[in-house]
């Protein structure tokens, strides 16, 4: 009878210990054929995904099992029986799911935290092309499966980060493999923004910004009150706000938002904005709200035709819960996108 009970509590604990995996099945073709191999340095400190809270408890979030590299090579292949001559090498730097309530939060949100690299590699040479780098928030209100949700749309993710990886633009400068965790350090130190006096001027996309160089001719317009109204070109012509990344004014820097403009502070960690979800996304998707995660690359010098840089790599965009939470939402140092802490 003991025997019994045991192995009636044993099953119930068993039954209780629910596992979502990421399944990893979506088509990664690269269309233009130009990608010949596809590879994964896995540098997460911790390999452990972790876990969220479902309505009826619990559930791990992982990985498909075995060696990641290994599987990531064979979803390329599978997808992909034309290659081209470009080697694309992914770094997966942190991929975690967990519980919050962080400040300024109404409630506790399941969310997932992901940070991917990518470059393209020539000889033993890295360069640049692209990374995703931020916090996707579900709401359990809205969603019938938190566990499920989140591992479909850090599949979605991975799976159009590399798509648009294949043809994105690259930076000139390159890192050799023994140093390419310390990519963002070095790469960084050619952002001027970071790195020096600001100039004022206007600026009209993340490239000029981070390399100091308002466009020739074109200024803006304050009201009385001493905010920027208009911006005017060289011909004297008013033109749409929306074609602006932002202004340096006294040495101040300001962003573009959908509320307008925003002044831009600096930390340790870069520049930032004080913002929500809520303010910077309107654009709705299914069960939230469709987050415009990479704003484009900072593209520097082509490698030769290797890669198509008339490729419009904002095409990747990471689906999350439009929330109303204010925190600091920094700008991207190497691509100028959002990246969200919280």
């Amino acid at each position: 009878m003991k025997k019994i009970i045991v192995f009636f509590l044993f099953s119930v604990f068993l039954s209780a210990q629910k596992t979502e995996i990421i399944e990893l099945k979506e088509n990664i073709k690269d269309r233009k054929g130009l990608t010949k191999s596809l590879t994964l340095i896995d540098n997460r400190a911790d390999k452990e995904i972790g876990k969220v809270s479902n309505k009826k408890g619990e559930v791990e979030i992982e990985l498909p099992e075995g060696d990641l590299k290994s599987f990531i090579e064979a979803w390329f292949a599978q997808d992909n029986k034309v290659k081209g001559n470009n080697d694309i090498v992914l770094m997966l730097e942190d991929l975690k799911v967990y519980d919050e309530q962080a400040e300024n939060d109404i409630i506790m949100y399941a969310k997932a935290k992901i940070k991917i690299s990518s470059f393209l590699k020539r000889n033993d040479k890295y360069y640049f092309i692209n990374r995703f780098d931020n916090v996707i928030v579900c709401d359990p209100k809205r969603t019938a499966s938190v566990s499920k949700y989140l591992s479909l749309t850090i599949e979605e993710i991975l799976a159009e980060f590399i798509k648009t990886s294949y043809s994105g633009p690259v930076l000139s400068q390159y890192i050799v493999e023994n140093d390419i965790a310390n990519y963002n350090a070095d790469f960084s130190k050619n952002n001027k923004s970071l790195n020096q006096e600001l100039k004022n001027g206007v600026y009209l996309n993340f490239k000029s910004f981070s390399d100091q160089k308002p466009a020739e001719g074109y200024y803006f317009e304050k009201n009385k009150k001493g905010k920027v109204v208009r911006i005017k070109n060289q011909e004297d012509l008013t033109i749409s706000l929306g074609e602006t990344f932002g202004y340096v004014d006294g040495g101040i820097a300001y962003r573009l938002i959908p509320t307008g403009f925003q002044e831009m502070k600096k930390d340790e960690k870069g520049y930032y904005i004080i913002t929500s979800r809520a303010q910077l996304f309107t654009e709705k998707s299914g069960n939230g709200a469709m987050i415009g995660a990479i704003a484009g690359g900072l593209v520097g010098a082509a490698i030769g035709a290797a890669i198509d840089s008339g490729s419009n790599i904002a095409a990747v965009k990471g689906f999350g819960f439009k929330s109303p939470t204010m925190t600091k939402v920094y700008i991207d140092s190497l691509t100028g996108a959002y990246i969200f802490t919280k």
